[in-house]
């Protein structure tokens, strides 16, 4: 049941030239991939950052995570994701989703699922070295076609059924809860199914948000906070296992937090806001406790996807100080408790 990587999404964003140390450190201490959040109001370009990295590093695959086709044509996204791939000789991967809140943040709405599916598409064939007609008169090609896997993440049925069918590998992002984790199986394998594709074809990876406080008070708030997050855009991952909401109804819960619940400026805050859920939902969809907690908790949500897992991401909240030591206790004390 051994995975076979471990990403890390969060980094020292002071300047390109410290993203590049704080990959380089991940990388000797044992990480394996590299993920860079994609939302230019809040960072530097993420294509330029990850070949910052790649000059800097041999080893760790270099991914935005995530971009999304309401920001960047396709034709974009490969040719950024293939230059990375040059840079790095080999090391690039492409992980897409619908945009959420880097999309949000200039007042557009996320790409639709049919949007997503497309630009998967499109992005792959470009990569393959496929011609494509995209109405010019020509067939349109990309300079460098490279074997760059296409990724996607997501937590809806619908996205998940899609990237069954469309990607090279799914991110699943619909917490712990044992009950989720298994109906999102169902749902790739129903789209592998649908495309008449290799199941073993597709890779399955996991990201599951880790709270890095230690206070009992703080889990229990940002474990509540994290759930709501899912409630206010896959309401469906509360009703699966039969969560039940007892409060006010979400979108009145919205207005008191900016810019959503899983990235609230007061995560503490945000959580004592919906103190109302149940035990269970504090339990289903973040990783706390002691290193020995987390790791019991990671290897349940292994076993619930059938165990064979690509890249697990511990998603750490909050995001830890560019000087926390997060990196290294994920991968000393509870990694090996896990693999």
């Amino acid at each position: 049941m051994k995975p076979h990587r471990l990403g890390l999404n969060r980094w020292d964003w002071a300047s390109p030239e410290r993203f590049a140390a704080s990959v380089a450190r991940a990388e000797a201490l044992g990480w394996d991939d590299a993920l860079v959040p994609t939302n230019p109001l809040a960072n530097f370009d993420t294509y330029v950052l990850l070949a910052c990295a790649a000059l800097r590093t041999d080893r760790i695959r270099l991914a935005p995570f995530l971009d999304n086709p309401v920001l960047r044509h396709p034709a974009v996204l490969a040719g950024a994701t293939t230059t990375v791939d040059a840079v790095s000789s080999g090391r690039a991967h492409l992980v897409l989703g619908v945009g959420d809140t880097a999309v949000r943040f200039l007042g557009l709405r996320p790409a639709t699922i049919a949007e997503l599916e497309r630009a998967v598409t499109m992005c792959r064939r470009l990569l393959a070295g496929e011609p494509m007609d995209v109405g010019t008169g020509r067939p349109a090609r990309l300079f460098r076609p490279a074997q760059i896997p296409v990724e996607i993440a997501a937590g809806g049925p619908r996205t998940l059924r899609m990237a069954g069918r469309t990607a090279d590998g799914v991110f699943l992002r619909v917490g712990r809860n044992t009950a989720n984790l298994r109906a999102a199986m169902e749902n790739v394998r129903a789209g592998v199914a649908e495309a008449g594709r290799d199941p073993g074809s597709l890779t399955i990876n996991l990201v599951i948000h880790t709270i890095t406080s230690q206070d009992p008070k703080d889990i229990a708030a940002i474990s509540r906070s994290m759930a709501a997050g899912f409630f206010e855009y896959s309401p469906a991952l509360f009703d699966i296992p039969g969560i039940p909401w007892e409060g006010p109804p979400i979108e009145a819960l919205k207005k008191t937090v900016q810019p959503d619940f899983h990235h609230a400026t007061d995560l503490v805050a945000a959580g004592n806001a919906v103190a109302f859920l149940p035990e269970q939902a504090a339990q289903g969809f973040s990783l706390f406790g002691t290193a020995r907690d987390i790791a019991d908790q990671l290897r349940a949500a292994m076993e619930a996807v059938g165990g064979q897992v690509g890249v697990v991401v511990p998603h750490p909240v909050p995001t830890p100080p560019a000087d926390s030591d997060y990196p290294r206790w994920f991968v000393e004390e509870v990694w090996p408790l896990v693999v």
